[in-house]
Formats: C-alpha cells, structure tokens, sequence
C-alpha cells in the first residue's frame, strides 16, 4: 500500500512545480530578457550607422576660411563639427593628438583639394569623412584627394585588434570573478576573504594582460612596438572587469552575473567604437560608449599604440573610477555583512 503511494502520478502542475523550481525559473526569465536586450543593443547600435558632428578642421586662405566652416557646420543632419587650422602642419597634429578625425586642405591655386585622415583612429569614420568631402566638393566643382596620415598596421587589418584585444580581456576579468562566486559563494564572508579574492583576481589580470601583449605583438604583430604598454593596460582592463563583476555579485548575488553581461556585453561592445567610432552610432550608444569600461579600454589601446598616448586621460580615469568603485563595494559589502553577523550572533 506504500509503494503504491509512493509511485502515484503528482499531476502536471506538482511535476512541473519539481522540475522547475522558482529560483531556476527565474534565471530562465532573466537569460531571456538578457538575451532580447542583446539583440536591441547591437541592432539599436549598429543597424544604420550615420555621421554625427564629425570634428574636422579647415585650412584654406583667410578670406574663404569662415566660409568653408560655415558650409561645413551648415550640411544637412549636422555630419560635422568643423573648425580652423592654420596650416597644414597643425592640421596633421590636431589629427595625431585625436582633436579632430579629418582635416581638409584647401588648395588655393588649384581644384583638387586634400583631406586628411587617420584611419588608425576608426576606418568607418574614415571612410565616411572622406564620402562627405567628395560629395561637398563635387557640389562646388571640386575634387577632394584622401591621404591617410596613420593607417593601422599590416596586421591589424581593419583596425579592429585593439577592440578584439580588449573584448577578451573584458570576458576575462567578469567571467573569473563569476567562477569565484559560484564555488565559494558571491558574498564573501569577511573581509580577509574579499582581500584573497581580489588579491586572485588581480594576479589572474596580471596573467592576462601579460598574455594578451604576447597574443597581439610577438605572435600576430597585429599591435607591436608598445609590449609593456599594453601589458600593463591589459592588465587594468580585466580587473576592473573582475572587480566590477564582484561588486555586482555581492550586492545582487546571481543576478549580478546578468548585470556584468549589461554593463560590459550588451552595453559595452557596441559602444565601445571598435566597430563604429562614436561620431557614427545613435545619440545613446555615442554618450554611453566613453563612460564605460570596455570603450574607455578599446580608446586607450588605440591610441596608445597609433597616437602616442594622446587622449587617454579620460579613458585612464573611466577604467581607474571602474576599478575603485568595485573594490570599494566589494569591502564595504564584507564590512557590512560582518557586522550583520555580529548583529546575528
């Protein structure tokens, strides 16, 4: 009479209710709504990528100076941002200190005019720079010649390596910190523990912006000459993912898993200006791309090794700002469950 208790059918709901618990269902919706939010970011971002306030600089003869600038700033869905250069030479330096993406040259004695550009910096914005010349100037009777003052390397392809380095370092840094949490728990339950943790995870950064340097100069030579540059940017890059990743976990638990996947996947990646540089993505993604780890990494591997260093300060302080913040939360959460204990006990 037991057995037969025992194997009696629990009915549809009573069987889903133990296949699927409420906790896992849960993961299930939040996975879902990761995954739709994946998709409308890199679509939102990328689906039709259009130039906004381009920075360009002028050089022409002072009587026609202003009116080229005004031409420029007066196209159509604002393209542009256009400003003087005297010369050619600080039309060249503004580019190479990442002041300006373009520069046209106006050849006074002449119909064929010269736009410079970087395309180190961005080949999409490159390019578009370069198809709004040819359409202005093909306006005014005009011919515009492209000359690129700082092509990527040979092995860089399209520009893209210092976006692909970062990317991996990223996945790196959250993905680490994720393991930590699921085999000892996502609160650390002091404060000593939340130092070995950290302490783990900076060695591990250490590790990889080592091994990432290694990947992208001796092995592919995709991004060479700046080895110990690139190592030590490396290095911040995936721990501020992984200490941004832990802070996420001890206030959220698991779903601070899903929040590091928002922060530096869904929002990340196509803000970052890999792909597209900012002056080509939607009002959101350009004013998100620069405040977030993964574009603040991605701009200073770039220049790094294209520009000599010239505009990072503010990718170092995004980073260094990411990197404190989470090593902060994740003490003052440790405190504060300490403390809760003491409270307990």
């Amino acid at each position: 009479m037991a057995d037969s208790d025992t194997t009696a059918p629990k009915g549809f709901l009573a069987e889903l209710r133990d296949a699927v618990s409420t906790r896992a269902a849960l993961l299930v919706i939040g996975v879902f709504v990761i995954e739709l939010a994946f998709i409308v970011s890199y679509l939102g971002a990328f689906h039709s990528p259009a130039p906004h306030r381009i920075p360009v600089a002028v050089v022409a003869p002072a009587p026609v100076r202003g009116q080229v600038v005004g031409r420029l700033n007066a196209l159509p869905g604002d393209p542009v941002r256009a400003r003087t250069a005297t010369d050619r030479a600080e039309a060249r330096r503004l580019i190479l200190r990442r002041t300006v993406d373009a520069a046209v040259v106006i050849n006074p004695s002449g119909t064929t005019d010269t736009l410079l550009v970087a395309s180190a910096g961005g080949p999409s914005v490159a390019q578009t720079a370069g198809q709004i010349a040819q359409d202005v100037e093909r306006a005014n009777g005009r011919t515009v010649r492209v000359t690129d003052i700082r092509p990527p390397h040979p092995a860089d392809g399209r520009g893209l390596s210092s976006f692909y380095l970062v990317i991996g370092l990223i996945v790196g840094g959250y993905v680490a910190s994720s393991a930590l949490a699921m085999s000892h728990g996502a609160r650390p339950a002091n404060v000593h523990r939340t130092t070995i943790r950290l302490g783990s995870l900076a060695l591990l950064s250490i590790a990889s912006g080592l091994g990432g340097a290694i990947i992208v100069d001796p092995v592919f030579g995709a991004l060479p000459g700046h080895f110990g540059a690139l190592w030590g940017i490396g290095a911040l890059t995936t721990f501020t993912a992984a200490a941004v990743g832990m802070a996420l976990q001890v206030l959220f638990g698991q779903l601070g898993v899903g929040l590091a996947l928002l922060v530096f996947v869904v929002l990340g990646n196509p803000s970052a200006g890999g792909v597209y540089p900012s002056s080509l993505l939607p009002p959101f993604w350009s004013a998100i791309g620069q405040a977030l780890p993964t574009g603040a990494a991605t701009t200073l591997v770039r220049n790094t090794v294209y520009f000599n260093g010239n505009g990072t300060a503010l990718a170092w302080w995004v980073l260094s700002a990411w990197a404190a913040g989470g090593l902060l939360v994740s003490y003052a959460a440790s405190v504060r469950g300490r403390r809760a204990l003491g409270t307990a006990a």
